[in-house]
């Protein structure tokens, strides 16, 4: 999982945790969308996202080969 997919997922677990406090967002909702930011940070953290791996996706830079 690359940089700016981490800093998105993190980002929108943030705002959906502001939703929550501010009382945007409540019920059915709430917990969906709780359970979706639990899973973006963790996510963040571990550095790779189980739904990528059965299609090959990856958000990481190639690396430069030198030679």
């Amino acid at each position: 999982m690359g940089t700016l997919d981490r800093i998105i997922r993190v980002s929108i677990a943030v705002l959906i945790g502001v939703l929550y406090v501010t009382g945007q967002i409540s019920g059915l909702t709430a917990t969906i969308l709780g359970i979706i930011a639990i899973a973006f940070i963790l996510t963040s953290s571990v550095g790779s996202c189980p739904i990528y791996l059965p299609f090959g996706l990856s958000t990481r830079r190639k690396k430069a080969s030198s030679g």
